[in-house]
């Protein structure tokens, strides 16, 4: 363990708090009502910090096409149940209101917006939680930043080139802006799929994947997330950075891909090989047209303020035991690799909030020995 001596300086003037939660989604949330729960206060035992205005985490970015009615495998937080919203309220508005009732209903007392930009090694013990709002030293931490911050567009010869526009689906915003145009989309998610479902209606549509889609004809099954969250959990244990579940759960018959078969949007042709100015070319000599692409590509994990901790295993990934982090079983991640579908990101909260709970009882018995020793001796 490498002592940062910077770290060590900005120590003096950094709040004390026993536990920091980083992000307030649903993996920060559930982290956070578990320690509540085993008797950590907020301040002083647990600090969540969130970089976002208000609550309601990824959801407050979601398209405002998205409504309840779409959403699908979304769980409710611990100890408070979903409210009943209308199925044609904007999942943007409804969600981010359950949030903040939540916070409120447990106390959890976020601080925002703060973005943490780096978490070091303080001595003693301690972790330095540096932000543009201040400074936490903590005993152990609990990151829950997800991937919405770091939506992926993969390298593409003539990316620059291209003429038209280009977005990830994280901007994407309805149907309306592409009406009467020619647009590419490109990914084999359901993030995909529903951009298909919408903009097939108003406009002539493209669908890329890099691997042919497998469409599922059943609902999705307890037994197909199992599989998924197995899979993925495998990767982040070899230290591996998290893949898609997309080649383990396949595509299932939601409303949206329903749709976008009706409208005929399901014709998948392969990767191409390069942009142009006015489209894109593939390898057969193929050529196609098109004025936008929306590049429903995923996300990466939002790890990089951890780099002064050095996390990382040689496989690129951080590597994980349950949620604790191999390299230093202080720090937790939540809402990381298999725990980052929302019941995951809630079983995941639990299990973070137990473990530290027992680091810090811990370190509470090792305190306690250390000063009845030191007595003993005193008196010898």
């Amino acid at each position: 363990m490498v002592v940062d001596e910077e770290a060590v300086q900005h120590r003096s003037d950094a709040q004390s708090s026993d536990v920091v939660v980083i992000g307030a989604g649903q993996a920060g949330l559930a982290a956070a009502f578990h320690l509540r729960r085993r008797g950590l206060p907020p301040g002083s035992g647990f600090t969540v910090l969130d970089a976002e205005p208000a609550p309601g985490g990824a959801w407050a970015h979601r398209p405002p096409t998205l409504t309840m009615a779409a959403v699908h495998g979304f769980h409710e937080l611990p100890g408070m149940p979903l409210p009943p919203f209308a199925e044609q309220r904007p999942a943007r508005e409804a969600l981010p209101e359950y949030f903040a009732a939540y916070e409120h209903a447990h106390d959890l007392q976020v601080l925002r917006p703060v973005r943490v930009h780096a978490v070091r090694e303080a001595g003693d013990g301690r972790l330095l939680v540096e932000s543009d709002a201040g400074r936490w030293t903590a005993r152990a931490l609990i990151n829950a930043t997800g991937t919405w911050t770091r939506p992926f567009i993969p390298a593409v010869p003539g990316a620059a080139d291209f003429r038209g526009r280009q977005l990830h689906s994280s901007h994407y915003r309805g149907p309306q802006e592409f009406t009467g145009r020619r647009v590419l989309v490109v990914g084999g998610g359901a993030s995909a799929i529903q951009v298909l479902a919408e903009t097939a209606a108003v406009a002539d549509t493209l669908w890329v994947t890099r691997r042919p889609p497998v469409f599922r004809e059943d609902r999705f099954t307890p037994e197909l997330g199992r599989a998924a969250v197995a899979m993925v959990e495998r990767r982040v244990r070899a230290g591996l950075p998290p893949a898609s579940v997309a080649s383990v759960t396949g595509l299932p018959p939601t409303p949206a891909l329903l749709r976008a078969r009706e409208l005929g949007a399901l014709h998948r042709l392969p990767m191409f090989e390069r942009l142009t100015p006015e489209g894109a070319v593939w390898s057969d000599g193929r050529t196609e047209r098109f004025d936008a692409v929306v590049w429903a590509t995923g996300f990466r994990p939002e790890v990089g303020h951890l780099a002064p901790l050095n996390l990382r295993s040689p496989g690129g990934g951080i590597r994980l035991d349950g949620t604790r982090a191999v390299a230093d079983p202080r720090v937790h991640l939540v809402g990381y690799g298999p725990s980052a579908s929302t019941i995951g990101a809630n079983r995941a909260g639990r299990a973070a909030a137990v473990a530290v709970d027992r680091l810090l009882a811990a370190d509470r018995t090792d305190a306690l020995a250390t000063t009845a020793s030191t007595s003993t001796a005193s008196t010898a």
